[in-house]
Protein backbone atom coordinates (compact mmCIF):
# COMPACT_ATOMS: atom_id res chain seq x y z
CA UNK A 1 0.00 0.00 0.00
CA UNK A 2 1.10 3.59 -0.74
CA UNK A 3 4.00 2.43 -2.96
CA UNK A 4 3.17 4.91 -5.75
CA UNK A 5 2.52 7.77 -3.34
CA UNK A 6 5.70 7.07 -1.37
CA UNK A 7 7.82 7.10 -4.51
CA UNK A 8 6.37 10.41 -5.72
CA UNK A 9 6.43 12.17 -2.34
CA UNK A 10 9.98 11.17 -1.41
CA UNK A 11 11.17 12.36 -4.81
CA UNK A 12 9.31 15.68 -4.42
CA UNK A 13 10.47 16.33 -0.86
CA UNK A 14 14.07 15.52 -1.73
CA UNK A 15 14.23 18.87 -3.52
CA UNK A 16 13.80 20.83 -0.29
CA UNK A 17 15.46 18.44 2.18
CA UNK A 18 18.96 19.46 1.11
CA UNK A 19 18.13 23.13 0.68
CA UNK A 20 20.09 25.59 2.80
CA UNK A 21 16.99 27.70 3.11
CA UNK A 22 13.33 27.61 2.20
CA UNK A 23 11.90 30.25 -0.08
CA UNK A 24 8.39 30.83 -1.30
CA UNK A 25 9.53 29.70 -4.76
CA UNK A 26 11.01 26.30 -3.82
CA UNK A 27 8.11 25.64 -1.41
CA UNK A 28 5.67 26.47 -4.22
CA UNK A 29 7.41 24.07 -6.63
CA UNK A 30 7.54 21.28 -4.05
CA UNK A 31 3.90 21.72 -3.05
CA UNK A 32 2.88 21.51 -6.71
CA UNK A 33 4.64 18.13 -6.87
CA UNK A 34 3.05 17.01 -3.58
CA UNK A 35 -0.37 18.08 -4.87
CA UNK A 36 0.07 16.02 -8.05
CA UNK A 37 1.29 13.03 -6.02
CA UNK A 38 -1.84 13.14 -3.84
CA UNK A 39 -4.22 13.52 -6.79
CA UNK A 40 -2.52 10.63 -8.62
CA UNK A 41 -2.98 8.56 -5.44
CA UNK A 42 -6.74 9.25 -5.88
CA UNK A 43 -7.01 11.47 -2.82
CA UNK A 44 -10.21 13.56 -3.03
CA UNK A 45 -9.63 17.04 -4.49
CA UNK A 46 -11.13 18.99 -1.50
CA UNK A 47 -8.92 16.98 0.88
CA UNK A 48 -5.83 17.66 -1.25
CA UNK A 49 -6.56 21.40 -1.42
CA UNK A 50 -6.99 21.67 2.35
CA UNK A 51 -3.83 19.66 3.00
CA UNK A 52 -1.69 21.81 0.67
CA UNK A 53 -3.08 25.03 2.18
CA UNK A 54 -2.21 23.93 5.73
CA UNK A 55 1.31 22.80 4.80
CA UNK A 56 1.98 26.04 2.89
CA UNK A 57 0.77 28.20 5.79
CA UNK A 58 3.07 26.48 8.27
CA UNK A 59 6.04 26.19 5.90
CA UNK A 60 6.16 29.94 5.31
CA UNK A 61 6.08 30.69 9.05
CA UNK A 62 9.15 32.23 10.71
CA UNK A 63 9.66 29.19 12.96
CA UNK A 64 10.50 27.06 9.91
CA UNK A 65 12.37 29.61 7.83
CA UNK A 66 14.79 30.48 10.65
CA UNK A 67 15.72 26.88 11.53
CA UNK A 68 19.16 25.45 10.74
CA UNK A 69 17.59 22.59 8.74
CA UNK A 70 14.47 24.13 7.21
CA UNK A 71 14.17 21.29 4.65
CA UNK A 72 13.83 18.69 7.38
CA UNK A 73 11.39 20.95 9.23
CA UNK A 74 9.30 21.07 6.04
CA UNK A 75 9.21 17.26 5.83
CA UNK A 76 8.09 17.16 9.46
CA UNK A 77 5.21 19.52 8.63
CA UNK A 78 4.13 17.21 5.80
CA UNK A 79 4.37 14.21 8.15
CA UNK A 80 2.33 15.91 10.87
CA UNK A 81 -0.37 17.08 8.46
CA UNK A 82 -0.63 13.59 6.92
CA UNK A 83 -1.12 12.23 10.43
CA UNK A 84 -3.82 14.80 11.24
CA UNK A 85 -5.57 14.10 7.94
CA UNK A 86 -5.86 10.43 8.88
CA UNK A 87 -6.93 11.00 12.47
CA UNK A 88 -3.85 11.58 14.70
CA UNK A 89 -4.10 8.34 16.72
CA UNK A 90 -5.58 4.85 16.55
CA UNK A 91 -9.14 4.64 17.84
CA UNK A 92 -9.84 1.18 19.19
CA UNK A 93 -13.20 -0.54 19.50
CA UNK A 94 -15.37 0.35 22.50
CA UNK A 95 -15.28 -2.94 24.39
CA UNK A 96 -16.10 -1.41 27.78
CA UNK A 97 -19.87 -1.52 27.21
CA UNK A 98 -22.06 -4.11 28.92
CA UNK A 99 -21.54 -7.50 27.21
CA UNK A 100 -22.33 -8.69 24.71
CA UNK A 101 -20.86 -5.74 22.82
CA UNK A 102 -22.67 -5.77 19.47
CA UNK A 103 -20.50 -4.90 16.43
CA UNK A 104 -22.54 -4.32 13.26
CA UNK A 105 -20.72 -4.55 9.91
CA UNK A 106 -22.23 -2.63 6.98
CA UNK A 107 -21.02 -2.02 3.44
CA UNK A 108 -21.36 -2.55 -0.28
CA UNK A 109 -21.61 -5.91 -1.99
CA UNK A 110 -18.20 -7.53 -2.45
CA UNK A 111 -16.39 -5.28 0.06
CA UNK A 112 -15.33 -8.30 2.13
CA UNK A 113 -17.66 -8.01 5.16
CA UNK A 114 -17.95 -11.75 5.84
CA UNK A 115 -14.18 -12.33 5.72
CA UNK A 116 -13.68 -9.18 7.82
CA UNK A 117 -16.14 -10.57 10.43
CA UNK A 118 -13.87 -13.62 10.79
CA UNK A 119 -10.68 -11.54 10.85
CA UNK A 120 -12.13 -9.26 13.52
CA UNK A 121 -13.22 -12.31 15.53
CA UNK A 122 -9.69 -13.69 15.44
CA UNK A 123 -8.20 -10.30 16.37
CA UNK A 124 -10.51 -9.95 19.39
CA UNK A 125 -9.93 -13.55 20.52
CA UNK A 126 -6.14 -13.55 20.19
CA UNK A 127 -5.19 -9.98 21.09
CA UNK A 128 -8.05 -8.87 23.35
CA UNK A 129 -8.79 -12.32 24.87
CA UNK A 130 -12.53 -11.95 24.22
CA UNK A 131 -15.16 -14.65 23.76
CA UNK A 132 -16.63 -13.88 20.33
CA UNK A 133 -19.82 -15.04 18.61
CA UNK A 134 -20.89 -14.29 15.03
CA UNK A 135 -24.24 -14.23 13.21
CA UNK A 136 -25.27 -13.50 9.62
CA UNK A 137 -28.25 -11.24 8.96
CA UNK A 138 -27.77 -11.57 5.18
CA UNK A 139 -31.05 -13.24 4.18
CA UNK A 140 -30.63 -12.42 0.49
CA UNK A 141 -27.60 -14.57 -0.15
CA UNK A 142 -27.94 -17.97 1.59
CA UNK A 143 -24.33 -18.81 0.71
CA UNK A 144 -23.25 -15.90 2.93
CA UNK A 145 -24.61 -17.67 6.03
CA UNK A 146 -22.65 -20.82 5.22
CA UNK A 147 -19.53 -18.77 4.40
CA UNK A 148 -19.64 -17.02 7.77
CA UNK A 149 -20.09 -20.37 9.52
CA UNK A 150 -17.03 -21.77 7.73
CA UNK A 151 -14.70 -18.85 8.46
CA UNK A 152 -15.98 -18.51 12.05
CA UNK A 153 -15.07 -22.15 12.68
CA UNK A 154 -11.62 -21.53 11.21
CA UNK A 155 -10.87 -18.75 13.71
CA UNK A 156 -12.55 -20.41 16.70
CA UNK A 157 -15.50 -18.01 17.02
CA UNK A 158 -18.87 -19.48 17.96
CA UNK A 159 -21.33 -19.22 15.07
CA UNK A 160 -25.06 -18.65 15.66
CA UNK A 161 -27.12 -20.25 12.84
CA UNK A 162 -29.66 -18.19 10.92
CA UNK A 163 -32.06 -18.85 8.05
CA UNK A 164 -32.97 -16.94 4.90
CA UNK A 165 -36.67 -17.18 5.86
CA UNK A 166 -36.11 -15.07 9.02
CA UNK A 167 -36.19 -11.29 9.30
CA UNK A 168 -32.81 -9.64 10.00
CA UNK A 169 -34.08 -7.94 13.18
CA UNK A 170 -35.38 -11.27 14.55
CA UNK A 171 -32.07 -12.98 13.72
CA UNK A 172 -29.98 -10.40 15.57
CA UNK A 173 -32.29 -10.16 18.61
CA UNK A 174 -32.20 -13.95 18.96
CA UNK A 175 -28.40 -13.89 18.58
CA UNK A 176 -28.07 -11.25 21.32
CA UNK A 177 -30.10 -13.45 23.70
CA UNK A 178 -27.91 -16.48 22.90
CA UNK A 179 -24.77 -14.39 23.39
CA UNK A 180 -26.05 -13.34 26.84
CA UNK A 181 -26.83 -16.95 27.82
CA UNK A 182 -23.36 -18.10 26.74
CA UNK A 183 -21.60 -15.10 28.38
CA UNK A 184 -20.03 -13.90 25.11
CA UNK A 185 -18.06 -10.67 25.28
CA UNK A 186 -18.67 -9.63 21.66
CA UNK A 187 -21.31 -10.43 19.02
CA UNK A 188 -20.29 -9.60 15.44
CA UNK A 189 -23.24 -9.11 13.05
CA UNK A 190 -22.59 -9.57 9.33
CA UNK A 191 -25.22 -7.79 7.20
CA UNK A 192 -26.23 -7.99 3.54
CA UNK A 193 -24.27 -5.96 1.01
CA UNK A 194 -26.26 -2.99 -0.20
CA UNK A 195 -25.92 0.02 -2.49
CA UNK A 196 -26.34 3.44 -0.88
CA UNK A 197 -28.75 4.34 -3.70
CA UNK A 198 -31.04 1.41 -2.85
CA UNK A 199 -33.59 3.05 -0.54
CA UNK A 200 -35.31 -0.18 0.53
CA UNK A 201 -32.06 -1.83 1.57
CA UNK A 202 -30.88 1.31 3.36
CA UNK A 203 -34.22 1.55 5.21
CA UNK A 204 -33.77 -2.07 6.29
CA UNK A 205 -30.35 -1.51 7.85
CA UNK A 206 -31.58 1.71 9.50
CA UNK A 207 -34.41 -0.28 11.11
CA UNK A 208 -31.98 -3.03 12.15
CA UNK A 209 -29.63 -0.48 13.72
CA UNK A 210 -32.51 1.21 15.59
CA UNK A 211 -33.77 -2.13 16.90
CA UNK A 212 -30.50 -3.64 18.17
CA UNK A 213 -28.58 -0.43 19.03
CA UNK A 214 -25.05 -1.78 18.34
CA UNK A 215 -22.11 -0.37 20.30
CA UNK A 216 -19.99 -0.27 17.14
CA UNK A 217 -21.27 0.27 13.59
CA UNK A 218 -18.36 -0.26 11.22
CA UNK A 219 -18.41 0.50 7.52
CA UNK A 220 -16.40 -2.08 5.56
CA UNK A 221 -15.07 -0.73 2.25
CA UNK A 222 -12.68 -1.83 -0.49
CA UNK A 223 -9.58 0.45 -0.42
CA UNK A 224 -8.97 -0.15 -4.13
CA UNK A 225 -12.00 2.01 -4.99
CA UNK A 226 -9.96 5.08 -3.96
CA UNK A 227 -11.85 8.29 -3.24
CA UNK A 228 -15.11 6.49 -4.14
CA UNK A 229 -14.57 4.59 -0.88
CA UNK A 230 -14.66 7.88 1.03
CA UNK A 231 -17.74 9.12 -0.84
CA UNK A 232 -19.59 5.85 -0.23
CA UNK A 233 -18.61 5.94 3.43
CA UNK A 234 -20.08 9.45 3.67
CA UNK A 235 -23.36 8.26 2.10
CA UNK A 236 -23.61 5.42 4.65
CA UNK A 237 -22.66 7.77 7.47
CA UNK A 238 -25.53 10.06 6.49
CA UNK A 239 -27.89 7.09 6.89
CA UNK A 240 -26.28 5.35 9.88
CA UNK A 241 -24.38 6.66 12.91
CA UNK A 242 -21.09 4.99 11.95
CA UNK A 243 -18.43 4.65 14.64
CA UNK A 244 -15.60 3.77 12.29
CA UNK A 245 -14.35 2.34 9.00
CA UNK A 246 -12.47 -0.84 8.06
CA UNK A 247 -10.49 -0.62 4.81
CA UNK A 248 -10.15 -4.00 3.09
CA UNK A 249 -7.84 -5.21 0.29
CA UNK A 250 -5.21 -2.59 1.16
CA UNK A 251 -2.46 -5.01 0.09
CA UNK A 252 -3.67 -4.58 -3.51
CA UNK A 253 -3.90 -0.78 -3.32
CA UNK A 254 -0.67 0.93 -4.38
CA UNK A 255 -2.23 4.42 -4.29
CA UNK A 256 -3.68 4.83 -0.79
CA UNK A 257 -6.25 7.51 -1.70
CA UNK A 258 -8.97 5.89 0.41
CA UNK A 259 -6.90 5.92 3.61
CA UNK A 260 -6.05 9.58 3.11
CA UNK A 261 -9.60 10.69 2.22
CA UNK A 262 -11.98 8.68 4.44
CA UNK A 263 -11.37 10.50 7.73
CA UNK A 264 -11.37 13.95 6.16
CA UNK A 265 -14.63 13.38 4.25
CA UNK A 266 -16.63 11.38 6.83
CA UNK A 267 -15.14 12.58 10.10
CA UNK A 268 -15.09 8.91 11.15
CA UNK A 269 -11.87 7.11 12.12
CA UNK A 270 -10.34 4.25 10.18
CA UNK A 271 -10.07 1.55 12.85
CA UNK A 272 -8.58 -1.38 10.92
CA UNK A 273 -6.81 -2.28 7.68
CA UNK A 274 -7.37 -5.61 5.94
CA UNK A 275 -3.87 -6.51 4.69
CA UNK A 276 -4.48 -9.74 2.75
CA UNK A 277 -6.65 -12.82 2.29
CA UNK A 278 -5.44 -14.74 5.35
CA UNK A 279 -7.71 -14.61 8.39
CA UNK A 280 -4.98 -13.06 10.56
CA UNK A 281 -4.44 -10.23 8.06
CA UNK A 282 -6.18 -7.45 10.00
CA UNK A 283 -4.20 -4.65 11.66
CA UNK A 284 -5.21 -1.63 13.77
CA UNK A 285 -4.85 1.62 11.81
CA UNK A 286 -2.20 3.94 13.30
CA UNK A 287 -2.19 7.28 11.40
CA UNK A 288 1.29 8.33 12.57
CA UNK A 289 2.86 5.03 11.54
CA UNK A 290 1.12 5.13 8.16
CA UNK A 291 2.39 8.71 7.63
CA UNK A 292 5.93 7.48 8.36
CA UNK A 293 5.58 4.69 5.81
CA UNK A 294 4.22 7.09 3.18
CA UNK A 295 7.31 9.27 3.64
CA UNK A 296 9.69 6.31 3.41
CA UNK A 297 10.57 6.28 7.12
CA UNK A 298 9.46 2.69 7.69
CA UNK A 299 7.25 1.40 10.50
CA UNK A 300 9.56 -0.05 13.11
CA UNK A 301 6.94 0.02 15.91
CA UNK A 302 4.55 -2.19 13.93
CA UNK A 303 7.47 -4.47 13.04
CA UNK A 304 8.43 -4.89 16.71
CA UNK A 305 4.80 -5.62 17.65
CA UNK A 306 4.54 -8.17 14.85
CA UNK A 307 7.76 -9.89 15.93
CA UNK A 308 6.49 -10.01 19.53
CA UNK A 309 3.19 -11.52 18.43
CA UNK A 310 4.20 -13.94 15.68
CA UNK A 311 7.67 -15.20 16.55
CA UNK A 312 7.81 -18.37 18.64
CA UNK A 313 9.77 -17.03 21.62
CA UNK A 314 10.29 -20.45 23.17
CA UNK A 315 11.96 -21.81 20.03
CA UNK A 316 14.02 -18.63 19.56
CA UNK A 317 15.25 -18.65 23.17
CA UNK A 318 16.06 -22.35 22.99
CA UNK A 319 18.18 -21.83 19.88
CA UNK A 320 19.91 -18.77 21.39
CA UNK A 321 20.85 -20.71 24.53
CA UNK A 322 22.18 -23.57 22.42
CA UNK A 323 24.40 -21.20 20.42
CA UNK A 324 25.60 -19.40 23.56
CA UNK A 325 26.72 -22.74 24.97
CA UNK A 326 28.76 -23.44 21.84
CA UNK A 327 26.18 -25.53 20.00
CA UNK A 328 26.04 -25.47 16.20
CA UNK A 329 23.47 -23.79 13.98
CA UNK A 330 22.17 -26.70 11.88
CA UNK A 331 19.80 -27.11 8.95
CA UNK A 332 16.83 -27.65 11.31
CA UNK A 333 17.55 -24.27 12.90
CA UNK A 334 17.78 -22.73 9.44
CA UNK A 335 14.40 -24.19 8.49
CA UNK A 336 12.91 -22.79 11.71
CA UNK A 337 14.21 -19.32 10.79
CA UNK A 338 12.49 -19.57 7.40
CA UNK A 339 9.22 -20.60 9.09
CA UNK A 340 9.44 -17.63 11.46
CA UNK A 341 10.08 -15.29 8.52
CA UNK A 342 7.03 -16.70 6.68
CA UNK A 343 4.88 -15.87 9.71
CA UNK A 344 6.04 -12.27 9.31
CA UNK A 345 4.74 -12.16 5.73
CA UNK A 346 7.97 -13.31 4.13
CA UNK A 347 11.10 -11.31 3.38
CA UNK A 348 9.22 -8.49 1.62
CA UNK A 349 6.75 -8.16 4.50
CA UNK A 350 9.68 -7.74 6.89
CA UNK A 351 11.75 -5.35 4.76
CA UNK A 352 8.74 -3.20 3.90
CA UNK A 353 8.61 -1.90 7.48
CA UNK A 354 12.31 -1.01 7.73
CA UNK A 355 13.37 2.63 7.26
CA UNK A 356 14.69 3.40 3.78
CA UNK A 357 13.31 0.21 2.29
CA UNK A 358 10.39 1.87 0.48
CA UNK A 359 12.67 3.25 -2.25
CA UNK A 360 11.36 2.07 -5.64
CA UNK A 361 14.82 1.12 -6.98
CA UNK A 362 15.64 -0.83 -3.85
CA UNK A 363 12.26 -2.60 -3.89
CA UNK A 364 12.83 -3.53 -7.53
CA UNK A 365 16.33 -4.85 -6.80
CA UNK A 366 15.00 -7.03 -3.97
CA UNK A 367 12.04 -8.27 -6.02
CA UNK A 368 14.33 -9.19 -8.93
CA UNK A 369 16.37 -11.32 -6.52
CA UNK A 370 13.10 -13.24 -5.81
CA UNK A 371 13.86 -13.85 -2.11
CA UNK A 372 10.59 -15.73 -1.46
CA UNK A 373 11.28 -18.13 -4.35
CA UNK A 374 14.85 -18.70 -3.12
CA UNK A 375 13.62 -19.44 0.41
CA UNK A 376 11.11 -22.01 -0.91
CA UNK A 377 13.92 -23.70 -2.84
CA UNK A 378 16.07 -23.91 0.28
CA UNK A 379 13.15 -25.25 2.33
CA UNK A 380 12.60 -28.01 -0.25
CA UNK A 381 16.27 -29.00 -0.12
CA UNK A 382 16.31 -29.18 3.69
CA UNK A 383 13.07 -31.19 3.70
CA UNK A 384 14.74 -33.71 1.37
CA UNK A 385 17.41 -34.42 3.99
CA UNK A 386 17.22 -37.11 6.63
CA UNK A 387 16.80 -35.98 10.25
CA UNK A 388 20.41 -36.94 10.94
CA UNK A 389 21.65 -34.79 8.02
CA UNK A 390 19.58 -31.81 9.15
CA UNK A 391 21.12 -31.96 12.61
CA UNK A 392 24.68 -32.64 11.41
CA UNK A 393 25.69 -30.39 8.47
CA UNK A 394 29.21 -31.79 8.54
CA UNK A 395 27.88 -35.13 7.17
CA UNK A 396 27.36 -33.59 3.71
CA UNK A 397 29.42 -35.47 1.12
CA UNK A 398 29.03 -35.83 -2.68
CA UNK A 399 26.79 -38.93 -2.54
CA UNK A 400 24.46 -37.37 0.07
CA UNK A 401 24.26 -34.14 -1.95
CA UNK A 402 23.39 -36.10 -5.09
CA UNK A 403 20.61 -38.02 -3.29
CA UNK A 404 19.16 -34.83 -1.70
CA UNK A 405 19.20 -33.02 -5.08
CA UNK A 406 17.35 -35.93 -6.74
CA UNK A 407 14.83 -35.98 -3.86
CA UNK A 408 13.80 -32.34 -4.36
CA UNK A 409 14.20 -32.29 -8.16
CA UNK A 410 17.10 -29.84 -8.24
CA UNK A 411 20.75 -29.76 -9.28
CA UNK A 412 23.61 -30.52 -6.89
CA UNK A 413 24.70 -26.89 -7.50
CA UNK A 414 21.55 -25.73 -5.66
CA UNK A 415 22.42 -27.98 -2.71
CA UNK A 416 25.94 -26.53 -2.63
CA UNK A 417 24.47 -23.04 -2.70
CA UNK A 418 22.28 -23.89 0.33
CA UNK A 419 25.29 -25.25 2.22
CA UNK A 420 27.17 -22.01 1.53
CA UNK A 421 24.15 -19.94 2.67
CA UNK A 422 23.92 -22.06 5.80
CA UNK A 423 27.58 -21.44 6.64
CA UNK A 424 27.11 -17.67 6.31
CA UNK A 425 23.91 -17.76 8.35
CA UNK A 426 25.53 -19.89 11.06
CA UNK A 427 28.33 -17.34 11.39
CA UNK A 428 25.85 -14.49 11.65
CA UNK A 429 23.58 -16.29 14.16
CA UNK A 430 26.58 -17.02 16.36
CA UNK A 431 27.22 -13.28 16.64
CA UNK A 432 23.59 -12.47 17.37
CA UNK A 433 23.43 -15.07 20.14
CA UNK A 434 25.71 -12.85 22.29
CA UNK A 435 24.22 -10.08 24.47
CA UNK A 436 25.75 -7.50 22.11
CA UNK A 437 24.09 -9.20 19.14
CA UNK A 438 21.32 -6.63 18.77
CA UNK A 439 23.83 -3.83 18.22
CA UNK A 440 25.65 -5.95 15.63
CA UNK A 441 22.35 -6.70 13.91
CA UNK A 442 21.45 -3.01 13.68
CA UNK A 443 24.88 -2.24 12.23
CA UNK A 444 24.35 -5.04 9.71
CA UNK A 445 21.00 -3.57 8.71
CA UNK A 446 22.65 -0.18 8.31
CA UNK A 447 25.32 -1.74 6.13
CA UNK A 448 22.69 -3.49 4.05
CA UNK A 449 20.91 -0.18 3.49
CA UNK A 450 24.16 1.49 2.40
CA UNK A 451 24.87 -1.39 0.06
CA UNK A 452 21.58 -0.69 -1.73
CA UNK A 453 21.98 3.09 -1.39
CA UNK A 454 19.27 3.37 1.28
CA UNK A 455 21.08 6.17 3.10
CA UNK A 456 19.24 5.76 6.37
CA UNK A 457 15.52 6.05 5.99
CA UNK A 458 13.44 8.35 3.88
CA UNK A 459 13.76 12.01 2.96
CA UNK A 460 14.65 13.04 6.50
CA UNK A 461 17.95 11.24 6.26
CA UNK A 462 19.37 12.12 2.87
CA UNK A 463 19.79 10.30 -0.41
CA UNK A 464 17.55 7.33 -1.10
CA UNK A 465 18.64 6.53 -4.62
CA UNK A 466 20.04 3.03 -5.17
CA UNK A 467 23.54 2.90 -6.56
CA UNK A 468 23.73 2.33 -10.25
Amino acid sequence: MFDTLTERLTQSLKNVTGSGQLTEDNIKDTLREVRMALLEADVALPVTREFIAKVKEQALGQEVLTQLSPGQAFVKIVHDELTKMMGEANQSLDLAAKPPVVVLLAGLQGAGKTTTAAKLSRYLKERQKKKVMTVSADVYRPAAIKQLETVSNEVGAEFIPSDASEKPIDIVNRAIEQAKIKFADVLIVDTAGRLHVDENMMDEIKALHAAVKPTETLFVVDAMTGQDAANTAKAFNDALPLTGVILTKTDGDARGGAALSVRAITGKPIKFLGMGEKLDALEPFHPERVAQRILGMGDVLSLVEEVERKIDKEKAEKMAKKLQKGGSFNFEDMLMQFEQMNKMGGMMGFLDKLPGMSNAGLQQAIEQAKPEKQVKKMESIIQSMTLKERRNPELMNPSRKKRIAAGCGMDVAEVNKLIKQHAQMAKMMKKFANPSGLGKMMRSLGGMQKQFGGGGGGPLFGNNNPKK
